[in-house]
């Protein structure tokens, strides 16, 4: 499933995610998962790709508590406090962060916005295991992260179609030229690309800019990372992005919900 071990940061979170997803499926069986499912709980699931093709610049808000390179992001963190915040401030989805070791996420912090928002959320971590899609699923999550760099071909094909039967368009992140290929290759509806580079975690605003020309009409496109103004997503709106994950800009402000405003809000700001 995933790339050779090379020794990056990248490598090492999978790494410790194997080992995490290991031990859960263990104490959580793929059965009881589709079994919560097919009883009802979570509830329906809201549509992730519609929401990002509305009218005017869509912005996927992402809820994490600190980062690899840059630590702690916020102290106050209260996810449910800041979903309200965000949705109340114009944000089309949310992702949640719910990585533990690196991210200090969690799937209670993906919980906590579903419990107070009714826009779509998105799970983000790094999903290469089918149970991962039941748990994002069971969990209240209505589409979730597929990463090209640590999956191959028949493992990101499996999980696009497994999200798919499960209701959930999947979002696939891509960093250049092969990693879009093989994206749409497999059917990818929704591509993300990443100006962070996963391995070194630098971040060039202009790696959006120089894959927008080779991603079709029909799929959704999201530029994701290092936005942190009105003028940087409207020159990417006119490249062709449909929509925008911002994170950081908005966990570190002192008022995300009006930081998100900004981005947002008609004619600029």
């Amino acid at each position: 499933m995933a790339t050779e071990a090379t020794g990056t940061i990248l490598d090492r979170i999978v790494a410790a995610r194997r080992e995490a997803v290991a031990h859960r499926k263990r104490m959580l069986p793929q059965a009881a998962l589709r079994m919560a499912i097919e009883r009802g709980t979570p509830q329906p699931v809201r549509d992730f790709r519609a929401a990002l093709g509305r009218p005017g610049p869509s912005v996927i808000a992402e809820i994490k508590r600190a980062s690899p390179s840059r630590g702690l992001l916020r102290a106050d963190f209260a996810p449910g406090l800041l979903a309200e915040r965000l949705e109340r401030a114009g944000a089309a989805a949310l992702s949640v962060l719910t990585e533990e070791e690196f991210f200090e996420g969690g799937l209670e912090h993906l919980k906590q916005a579903r419990e107070v928002t009714a826009i779509p959320l998105l799970r983000k971590d790094f999903v290469f295991d089918p149970w991962q899609v039941w748990e994002s699923r069971a969990a209240g999550a209505d589409s979730f992260l597929l990463i090209a760099a640590i999956l191959d071909d028949p493992s990101l094909r499996g999980l696009l179609a497994l999200g798919r039967a499960l209701g959930m368009e999947p979002l696939v992140e891509v960093h250049n030229r092969r990693e879009l290929d093989r994206a749409l290759e497999a059917g990818a509806g929704i591509v993300g690309v990443n100006n962070r580079d996963l391995r070194t975690f630098e971040v060039r605003l202009e790696t959006a800019l120089e894959l927008i020309e080779a991603i079709p009409e029909t799929s959704i496109a999201v530029a994701e990372s290092g936005l942190r103004s009105r003028a940087e997503i409207d020159r990417l709106a006119a490249a062709g992005f449909d929509a925008f994950l911002v994170g950081e800009h908005l966990m570190t402000a002192a008022d995300p919900g009006a930081a998100l405003a900004a981005l947002v809000e008609v004619g600029g700001g």
